[in-house]
């Protein structure tokens, strides 16, 4: 990571190690907005670019909710903007990418996936002149080889978060299952790093580490649990994931063996259904850690910006948010992402006679 580009590592933990304390504490946050901590400066917006927008799949709500974000700020700069759902599969991802290539679009969003998956199509998309851009595309944010840049919070801060969150919520030993999908680098960056941490734990042990497919979750889940429960039985006290798909399928595989003792917590990312059932305080998934999928679709549109206009891409890495039932109270009904001023904030960048937020 470019320590020019980027904030050091060292206040990221401290950041984080403060928000989860806070939020165990039952801190209530106030409704004041909040201080932006994104870009101030940049290049106006540029007008009249075809954009296209390639989903690994659709059903992961968190490519959903970047989309969403982007296709708002799409509208604001006047863009045409192109959605293809791979659905998961690479045939239908590898023919969306050639013809983007081919209609000679501005800029490709390639969402949720990594572009080394598509042998040759880094190289068609250089021949072209196309800005690639990526939403959680690599193990890291910022800018590599294949991409101008890549928007996803730290990975690193999101595996902290829900590891400190379990290790500071339970007394006694626990015993952790890791649910993850070793196809994606960020969901191996994000897994390896939940299992040093609890790893690191005197009181904890990683019991496993799960490997389903996110969209296999559903069916792949219970034989999970009844493998586990019979491996480990009340040994086993917790489970993390990298996705909050894992849990659609996880409460009632657990009531069935008695094991409504084991509570379920998601470094990422924040679905509606996981908010709700959180927010409901009935389920055994007591915490997410929730991207600002809709700021950082926003983001998208800025960096796709910043490389229309010839310039650097921002640097800029948003904070995960750890979401519980105290948050979601507070907020009283709003989206979690209510208080960050980010619309705000990109239209004082692109557009003249608009105000930046204090």
């Amino acid at each position: 990571m470019n320590g020019k580009n980027f904030f050091s590592l060292g206040r990221r933990r401290v950041a984080s190690r403060v928000l989860v304390c806070g939020l165990l504490m039952l801190f209530v946050p106030t409704h004041a907005q909040q201080a932006w901590n994104g870009p101030t400066d940049g290049p106006p917006g540029q007008r009249n670019k075809r954009i296209t927008f390639i989903s690994y799949d659709f059903r992961n709500s968190g490519i959903t909710g970047a989309y969403r974000g982007l296709f708002t700020a799409a509208k604001e700069l006047g863009w045409q903007l192109q959605a293809v759902d791979g659905r998961g599969n690479l045939d239908v991802i590898r023919t969306a990418f050639a013809r983007a290539v081919e209609e000679r679009r501005d800029g490709i969003v390639i969402g949720g996936f990594e572009i080394e998956t598509l042998p040759g199509a880094l190289q068609l998309a250089k021949q072209s002149g196309i800005v690639l851009v990526g939403w959680h595309a690599a193990a890291n944010p910022g800018p590599n080889k294949a991409l101008f840049t890549n928007v996803s919070s730290d990975p690193d801060d999101v595996a902290r978060l829900a590891s400190d969150f379990v290790i500071a919520g339970a007394q006694g030993q626990i015993g952790v299952v890791i649910f993850s999908d070793d196809r994606f680098a960020i969901a191996n960056a994000k897994a390896a790093r939940m299992a040093q941490i609890i790893g690191e734990c005197g009181r904890c042990k990683v019991l496993a580490i799960e490997n389903i497919m996110i969209e296999q979750a559903r069916s792949g889940v219970p034989p999970a649990v009844d493998k586990l429960n019979r491996l480990y039985g009340r040994a086993w006290t917790h489970n993390l994931a990298v996705n909050d798909a894992y849990f659609d399928a996880m409460n009632v595989a657990l009531v069935k063996h008695g094991r409504t003792d084991i509570r379920n917590v998601s470094a990422g990312d924040g679905s509606t259904v996981a908010i709700s059932r959180i927010g409901s305080g009935m389920s055994q998934q007591v915490a997410t850690v929730a991207e600002p999928s809709g700021l950082q679709g926003w983001q998208l549109a800025d960096e796709l910006n910043r490389a229309f206009s010839g310039r650097m891409p921002s640097g800029y890495v948003s904070q995960a948010i750890l979401v519980t039932a105290p948050l979601l109270a507070s907020v009283n009904g709003n989206n979690i992402e209510f208080r960050i001023p980010y619309q705000q904030a990109y239209r004082a960048i692109w557009h003249a006679n608009a105000v930046l937020p204090h």
